[in-house]
This record gives structure tokens, sequence and C-alpha cells, in this order.
């Protein structure tokens, strides 16, 4: 549905140098998927996003919605390609002199439909986001979850095949988030819409994407499911993301007492795992059976269950103390087990 194929942004600085806001990214989005795309703010992610629909044109490289190429478009044929492309901002974007049924409706009217056939198709839309009630309100007497409910209504005003949320949830309270993205999940089934994800809140990620891009200075460090990148992340950037969630540090005073706790003994026996269990692996006591199979102590130093694409997500960090073919077999029996397991001794004593 969409491809992105090796996207440089590049700007002159006043310095006569260069900043590159992208640098080499490819990407491909399925047809009715929910794409992330995570960084932190100057990660390039806006800038990407606007490069989808060409309000953005890269400095290299292509880009290709739905079959059709965009950089060998016209003006005429990229305004016509964009409306099979909708997009919903982080502040709305409302006219404040319009009603909610008038906002929704404005994309019709820059193409002309007449006034019976914008009811038309105006009402189920609003239907469908939850405002028939609040028609004929003005941006100024609504919450911020309502405005944001008008934007997407106007987004999907002319029947597009992608939508794209450019921080759509950031302006938005927790409970109105949750709301809000059950609506784009319930959007991108009834509709069958590609929608791409713009944001920096992984907790975002985590409760609507299939998929998820983690982008760093311009350029895209780690790219997966969701689950796996959630199990295994590999960047830097990727812990900090998931740990801003679901703490993966060790709190300082508890440190402290682990050193205490290790101090006469043998270094080389001394292990801290960190662990990731999915599925029905949360609920199994795997760690207790592991205990009484290789007669081992385990000190549970960190936990969280949390659910990640509609799965049971599990991580621990525990302190054991074994020799080494006895470490051997509980690291066998665990990843048995569809136990991910990272040693993490060596960053924490």
């Amino acid at each position: 549905m969409i491809d992105l194929q090796h996207i440089t942004q590049r700007y002159p600085t006043p310095e006569g140098g260069v900043f590159y806001a992208l640098k080499d990214v490819s990407l491909h989005i399925e047809q009715g998927e929910i794409f992330g795309i995570i960084g932190r703010s100057g990660a390039g992610k806006s800038t990407l996003v606007r490069c989808i629909n060409f309000l953005n044109r890269p400095s290299e490289g292509t880009v290709t919605v739905d079959g059709k190429c965009l950089n060998t478009m016209t003006e005429a044929e990229l305004r016509a390609s964009r409306r099979n492309i909708g997009m919903i901002f982080q502040h709305f974007n409302l006219l404040s002199s319009r009603t909610v049924f008038d906002n929704a409706a404005f994309p019709l009217e820059l193409i002309g439909m007449d006034k019976a056939k914008i009811k038309a198709k105006v009402d189920p839309l609003l239907d469908l986001v939850g405002l028939t009630e609040h028609r004929n309100k003005y941006p100024a007497q609504l919450s911020g979850g309502q405005k944001q409910r008008v934007g997407i209504a106007r987004a999907l005003a002319n029947d597009p095949r992608v939508l794209l949320s450019d921080e759509a949830t950031s302006a938005l309270d927790p409970e109105t988030t949750i709301a809000t993205l059950e609506l784009l999940k319930r959007i991108n089934k009834e509709l069958g819409l590609t929608i791409v994800m713009i944001t920096h809140q992984m907790d975002v990620v985590k409760q609507i994407c299939d998929r998820v891009a983690v982008m760093n200075k311009g350029i895209v460090v780690e790219e997966g499911s969701v689950i796996d990148v959630f199990r295994r992340p590999q960047t830097e950037t990727t812990k900090a993301l998931i740990g801003n969630i679901m703490a993966q540090e060790l709190p300082g005073s508890m440190l402290e007492r682990v050193r205490e706790q290790v101090a006469g003994l043998d270094k080389d026996s001394v292990h801290i795992l960190r662990l990731s269990f999915v599925g029905s692996e949360v609920t199994r006591p795997v760690i207790s059976e592991a205990s009484r199979m290789f007669n081992i102590d385990v000190n549970i130093l960190l936990g969280q269950v949390d659910e990640v694409q509609g799965k049971g997500f599990g991580t621990l960090t525990i302190l054991t103390s074994c020799n080494t073919d006895t470490f051997s077999q509980l690291l066998e029996y665990l990843r048995k087990h569809n136990v991910t397991v990272e040693e993490v001794t060596s960053h924490v004593l």
C-alpha cells in the first residue's frame, strides 16, 4: 500500500551547511495494517509522514501509495491523489466559525459536491465517530476528544484508503486517548483503512499498532512487529522508549542492596537476568518450576505485566546464583518455554 524507498530530506543551514531531517529511509506498509512510526522530538517522524502525501517533497527517494508513484505526478494529479490520503493532527486544525457538521463537510465542499450528497456523506460519518448529537455545535463548545473526532470525520470525508495520524493523541488526556485509539482501531477494521500512526508515545504503539519503525536523528534504527520489538529491543533508543512505560532499569536504592547482597559471592556464579514472557507463558509459573527443578533461589527484583497487541506481555528482572552447568540448564529451560532471556549482570554489578 505504501512504499518508501531511500527517502532523504535535507535543508540548507544558515551557516552554509546541510541539515538532514531524513537519511535514506526505506519502509513498506501493508494494506490494512496500523503502522507506528515512533521517535523523540526531532527524530524526523513528522517530516517522514508528510513525505507520504508529498506535503514534503523528498530531496531523494521515491514514494509509492496504492501502486502510484507520487514523484512523477503533476500538481493536479497530486491534489487528486491526496484525496485518498486522510490526515488528522495533534491540534485538530478545525475552523472555529464552522459547526461540527460544516467542519467535517469542508473537504467535500472544496471539490464542489452538492449539499444533498454532502449531507448523505457526512451524517453517517458523524454517527461513526459518535458526534451526531453535537452536529450543530462549534469547536469552542467541544472537549479535546470531541474535537479530535471531528478531525477524524473530516479526514474520512473523501473515502481515503490511507489515514495519517500525526501525534493525534498527544494533546489528549489518558482516558480520551484510549477512547480515540479504540475508535481508530474500529475504523481500521470496519473500513479496511491503512493507518500510519506518528507518535512519541510507546504506549500508543503498544495499544494500537501491528508493526512499528523506531526513528532517531532521521534514521530508522529498528523495525518489526510490535510484540517482537517489545520482547527484543535492539537499540538503546528503543529500550529507552519502552522503559517509559515498562521499567527496564533497577532503581538506584535497589542496585545498592543487590550489590550488598552479592558482595561475598563468587562473581562468576551471580546472574541477573531480564526475562520477557508473551501469551500463555505470562501466567505459567516458569520461575517457580525452574527454582524447584534446579534447586536454586530466585530473587525477583523488578516485574510488570501488560498487554501488547491483545496478548499478555510480562517482564521480570531476577537474581540467582548457581554454577556454570546449572546456569546453562536454566537458560535452556527458560528458552524452551518461550521466555526471552537477556543477561544484564555486567550492567548492574
